[in-house]
């Protein structure tokens, strides 16, 4: 969605890191790119007109002129700035006090309104909670059957008492929701309303006779955010005409230039509460200001990467798998076979990638990468005797013929295949030895030995007086040992050399320098 703007943006700081000192110069043409960047991006022109100006009377300010490297701090400021035209902080769902929590979704025909009711009441049963579905969209043909098979694909509950398709009170649907919801103890109703391909009174009027009859206390409007500017004058006429508490963008993976999800938050004054960015039901999230800023100037979106991970990985499973890699030892096909699965439930490949940092300057080879390879070596591997997965060595000419027959692909791919997998057993057991790496996993051992090496006997220097220095507190007459503690002789380790006796009675750890304590 973002791809222009963060690689526009993404060159305008290249162009600075070179400087040690910003000139007024540099931070007019620097803030004319941003400019320029962001109105290709479809950003509305109020909202571009606020950012520049406030990034450029920052820029200015003592925090970049007396900063030690200028163009990180302009990265920052821009990142401080994105953060707070995007929301600021991440406004999570009102609940209310007395179950059901009503949320009511508005938005324009074509929005994805249905869809995302689904990914909404999804998202709640995982978070523990018992959402139903109401089927309040009567106009649009097929609309009731449409939320019906997309609440059994999200596994909600759905209220339809009412065919649609032009049949039934819109209005008298959502009332009865709430008593229904009530008596089967559903605590969040999600009410799907209608839409229409452009704003019009009958529309609006619709909705907030809805909003009268249930009072929700959450209504989003979704709105596509491929539209662009359009998103701006379809949400200031809802604004006006039924009002909303949050904002809800779909269609976040497609290749619009994104303007809408800068521009919504700040002509509305609504934050942006949740995003979809796919087609299926899993893709959806609460949507994150400082995270989506981050992914826009390319610095990555690790928290979200680990959240993903977490929700996908068994953590006994993890810690089991943990144990084999590090090991280096028994890590098989099958091992591998299922990691491989695991990464691919956390989404696709591109997309977990995308949300490493510095990744934009790579997006060809991103964009190159086919989900589908995965599903081959899956084939592959599937395609083995238990036997040749748990030791592939046996696998001579005539096993990767059968298994290239089985699994649909060349004897070539078979083999690589099995070749990358011995280098990556390989690596792995490099890994687990430590590599001679101090603090590496597996390191100990030559430690260890390093250590015991030098326990076999101490060198002796040649130097006579050295060398009595060194013999000095063993057990063949040597002078006794002075306290440790402070003082003069503290540096001596305690020791004294040979020849040199201390009157009776005196500690030496008492005796001190001038003006030593």
């Amino acid at each position: 969605m973002f791809e222009t703007l963060s690689d526009r943006l993404t060159s305008v700081f290249s162009s600075l890191r070179s400087k040690g000192r910003l000139s007024d110069a540099d931070i007019d043409a620097t803030t004319r790119e941003i400019r320029i960047a962001l109105l290709e991006a479809d950003v509305a022109l109020p909202v571009v007109k606020a950012f520049v100006a406030q990034v450029k009377e920052r820029a200015r300010g003592s925090e970049v002129s007396q900063a030690l490297n200028p163009a990180q701090q302009v990265v920052k400021i821009v990142n401080d700035e994105l953060i707070g035209i995007l929301g600021g902080e991440t406004r999570r769902l009102r609940f209310a006090k007395t179950p059901p929590t009503v949320i009511m979704l508005a938005g324009l025909q074509g929005a994805g309104k249905t869809t995302l009711a689904g990914k909404l009441a999804r998202w709640l049963r995982e978070q523990g909670h018992a959402p139903m579905l109401v089927a309040a969209d009567l106009q649009r043909p097929n609309a009731v059957q449409q939320l019906q098979v997309v609440g059994e694909r999200a596994q909600v509950a759905v209220f339809a008492p009412e065919p649609g398709s032009g049949v039934g009170d819109p209005v008298e649907v959502a009332r009865r929701s709430i008593d229904e919801a009530r008596r089967l103890n559903h605590d969040i109703v999600i009410i799907d309303t209608a839409g229409r391909l452009g704003i019009d009174q009958e529309m609006m009027r619709q909705a907030a006779d809805i909003r009268d009859a249930v009072s929700p206390d959450e209504t989003l409007f979704v709105v596509d955010a491929m539209i662009g500017q359009d998103a701006v004058t379809t949400a200031q006429a809802f604004m006006e005409g039924v009002g909303f508490d949050g904002v809800v963008l779909t269609k976040l993976d497609g290749d619009a230039r994104g303007g809408a999800a800068l521009s919504v938050r700040h002509i509305t004054g609504r934050p942006i509460m949740f995003a979809s960015t796919g087609e299926k039901l899993e893709d959806f999230d609460a949507f994150h200001p400082d995270r989506m800023a981050s992914r826009i100037l390319d610095m990555g979106d690790i928290l979200t990467l680990i959240e993903q991970a977490q929700k996908t990985f068994d953590e006994e499973q993890a810690a089991k798998m943990a144990g084999k890699l590090t090991s280096g030892e028994n890590f098989t096909l099958d091992d591998f076979l299922e990691q491989m699965m695991m990464v691919q439930k956390m989404g696709p490949i591109k997309n977990l990638l995308g949300m490493m940092p510095g990744m934009g300057q790579m997006r060809e080879q991103i964009n190159s990468i086919d989900d589908r390879d995965l599903d081959r070596i899956a084939a592959i591997i599937r395609s083995m005797t238990p036997a040749e997965r748990q030791d592939p060595k046996i696998i001579n000419g005539s096993r990767r013929a059968r298994i290239a027959a089985g699994s649909g692909v060349s004897v070539s791919a078979v083999s690589n295949l099995v070749t990358r997998f011995f280098d990556a057993q390989k690596m792995m057991k490099r890994m687990a030895g430590g590599m001679g790496i101090p603090g590496m996993p597996g390191g100990k051992g030559k430690a260890a030995k390093a250590q015991k090496k030098n326990k076999k006997g101490r060198r002796v220097s040649g130097d006579p007086r050295k060398a009595a220095l060194g013999k000095s507190g063993s057990s063949d007459g040597a002078a006794p040992a002075a306290p440790a503690q402070g003082g003069v002789l503290g540096n001596l380790g305690g020791k004294l050399p040979p020849g040199i006796e201390l009157p009776p009675g005196f500690d030496p750890s008492k005796l001190r320098l001038p003006g030593q304590k």
